[in-house]
């Protein structure tokens, strides 16, 4: 028989949302909590919320959350008896929780043994296979008739090191590329190739197992809509799938447990082919980003379980059947319209405007490592925040996160909030068409322009601006006689708005949208009239930057001078740092032909790489960036001379 242990006081080996996470359950059980954190981290939500907190002296996470030894002795140092890994960092690191576990700590996971089985996705594979699993197999010698192609690190996730390569004239760079990205994410640079299905789905199935032989299956979540090979939204159940299907992915995945000895909480996940046919992608041995969802549904608090399991405890005999639907949305500090670049900058405010608690069976939760004022930095993941919505059914659930999202109050770096509301609301998601190719497939739809909307926008910050400086306007406001007013706006998507407006005897006349009435007007608030349609507009200035809200959604907004300086200039071939970061990898040296496109080299921000490419066909004469440079945002790497016509 197993014997029982008590956890008394948890370390966190991670930071942010997760750890936030882990601390809430644990306040709840009477569990003390202490966190760690890189110096960028001193001050962060995580950390305050903790009963102690251990300096990591540093800022790269190589310093601080990947250093093991540094967090196994902040652990004894705090007088805690077991370790928590969250996710990401060393979450999945078998010689992690070894350490853990030789320093006479319990660790909240499953075995070291289990992790290592699946620490490399080839190896995963070929014991998978032998477990009866069913899997899609590595490709050794790939030809045309394997085409597309996805190449993947062995050694880790979060679409890091993967490639989609379409062409076999491709596969050499893109072999080299993800290698490279690959030893640096992970310490190896194993990659293989497989199929790449793109009109697959992204199928998983949550885990529990104790140490008394129950593995649970509880229950599966749909992941399809990813950018870039990560998630944005997830759901449970995986929408749309028959019964049989459904039952055999529950069981592929209890084979899978048992076939490595798992407890704990792991997941694993599947590729679902549009014939219905799954194959075995991998198992993460943690808890999932997306886990919210499960706990939604069932009501479980996997936190807890996890906390029980590593405790020694028995698990019932089978989980809680799952009720209703909920969806998570992750939200992202990025442009999705400018290739998914990653932003950074001070969070002024996230509070979504609707009432929202922690989840009890019904409406909203939101999960989040940052809080107003919180600094948003390149040194990791750009996920702000987790949005769960539950509702009896789907289409409910994607109306209460879609309303909720759109309403939200967010102010800060730019987001995805955007695409995040349009797929939530686009047809082919709401009629479950789900595949992992959704958001390239509709990327230009989800992120076009709202042309009107971003003028209204700016029409109400210059009226709140006027509004500031004169005192609040009531309606009829006018003065006589009067001079149309200027200034001048430019959208996130870079285009500019210039608002003329005059006050006259019959109150606001808008130059160019004689349409529009001015009802109100303060610093904070404006509400317009349009065919007698009133919509209020509630404005936020920060320096520069202005955020207006509506029930509708939010624009971002930068004031511009009334008249442009002249002694500014930008060379056009001249290649600009879109973001801070550091430049990763040079492809292309001086005096290199260049075609418009055409990557030039690889800057890495927010555990992502992004290419900084050509701007027009011509000769780079100017290289500025070397490996390992950092640079922030206009930082200049590099000139282009274009052709001449």
């Amino acid at each position: 028989m197993t014997s029982r242990t008590s956890i008394t006081n948890l370390l966190v080996a991670n930071r942010g949302e997760i750890a936030r996470r882990v601390f809430r359950t644990c306040r709840e059980l009477g569990v003390a909590t202490t966190a760690v954190h890189s110096d960028p981290d001193a001050g962060a939500p995580h950390v305050r919320e903790a009963d102690a907190a251990v300096r990591l002296p540093g800022a790269a996470p190589a310093d601080t959350y990947l250093r093991a030894d540094l967090i196994v002795r902040a652990a004894l140092a705090a007088g805690a008896d077991a370790v928590h890994p969250g996710y990401g960092f060393l979450s999945e690191s078998a010689d992690f929780a070894q350490a853990v576990l030789d320093a006479g700590l319990v660790w909240v996971g499953p075995p070291p043994a289990a992790i290592a089985a699946m620490g490399s996705k080839t190896a995963a594979k070929r014991l998978m296979a032998e477990a009866g699993v069913p899997v899609l197999g590595a490709l050794t010698e790939p030809t045309e008739a394997d085409l597309p192609l996805l190449v993947k690190a062995a050694a880790g996730g979060g679409g890091r090191g993967m490639r989609v390569v379409r062409s076999l004239a491709d596969l050499p760079g893109e072999l080299a590329a993800a290698r490279a990205e690959a030893a640096k994410a992970f310490g190896s640079d194993e990659v293989f190739c497989e199929r790449y299905l793109p009109a697959g789905r992204h199928v998983e199935v949550q885990l529990l197992a104790d140490a008394h032989g129950t593995v649970w299956a509880v229950g599966d979540r749909d992941c399809s809509l990813q950018r870039r090979h990560q998630k944005v939204i997830e759901e449970a159940p995986a929408p749309g799938l028959p019964a049989e299907v459904r039952a055999e992915l529950h069981a592929a995945a209890r084979d899978a447990a048992r076939a490595i000895g798992y407890t704990g909480a792991g997941t694993a996940e599947f590729l679902l082919a549009e014939d219905g046919r799954f194959f075995f992608l991998e198992m993460n041995t943690r808890l999932q980003v997306e886990h919210p969802v499960t706990e939604a549904v069932t009501g479980l608090d996997l936190v807890a379980l996890q906390l029980a399991v590593a405790e020694g405890a028995q698990l019932p005999a089978e989980p809680p059947a799952p009720r209703g639907h909920a969806i998570e949305a992750r939200l992202y500090a990025e442009d999705p319209a400018k290739d998914w670049q990653p932003a950074t900058g001070t969070l002024h405010r996230l509070e979504l405007t609707l009432p929202y608690q922690e989840f009890t069976g019904t409406g909203l939760r939101l999960d989040s490592g940052v809080e107003a004022g919180s600094e948003i930095t390149p040194h990791y993941d750009a996920m702000l925040a987790k949005v769960i919505a539950w509702a009896p059914t789907r289409a409910a659930a994607a109306r209460r996160l879609a309303d909720a999202l759109a309403r939200a109050r967010i102010h800060g770096p730019a987001t995805n909030r955007e695409l995040l509301v349009r797929a939530l609301r686009h047809p082919a998601f709401l009629a479950a068409d789900l595949h992992t190719g959704f958001l390239a497939e509709h990327t230009a739809e989800l992120t076009a322009p709202d042309t009107k909307g971003v003028e209204r926008a700016a029409l109400a910050a210059a009226l709140a601006d006027a509004a500031g400086r004169r005192g609040a306007l009531p309606s009829g406001w006018r003065n006589l006689p009067s001079q149309p007013q200027l200034k001048r706006y430019r959208a996130e998507d870079g285009t500019e708005s210039a608002v003329r407006y005059r006050h006259t005897r019959s109150g606001l006349l808008a130059e160019d949208h004689p349409e529009v009435e001015l009802v109100e007007a303060a610093p904070d608030r404006v509400v317009l009239s349009e065919d007698g349609l009133r919509r209020t507009y509630r404005v936020a200035r920060y320096g520069d930057r202005v955020h207006v809200d509506t029930p509708a959604g939010g624009t971002a907004l930068t004031a511009l001078p009334r008249f442009p300086d002249p002694t500014v200039r930008t060379d056009p071939g001249a290649l600009l740092a879109p973001m801070p970061g550091t430049v990763v990898r040079v492809v292309a040296a001086v005096g290199d032909p260049v075609t418009a496109g055409q990557p030039l080299l690889v800057l890495e921000a927010m555990k992502m790489e992004h290419r900084v490419a050509a701007p027009a066909d011509g000769t780079l004469v100017e290289l500025r960036a070397t490996p390992g440079r950092q640079v922030e945002t206009g930082t200049l790497l590099a000139v282009v001379q274009p052709t001449e016509a």
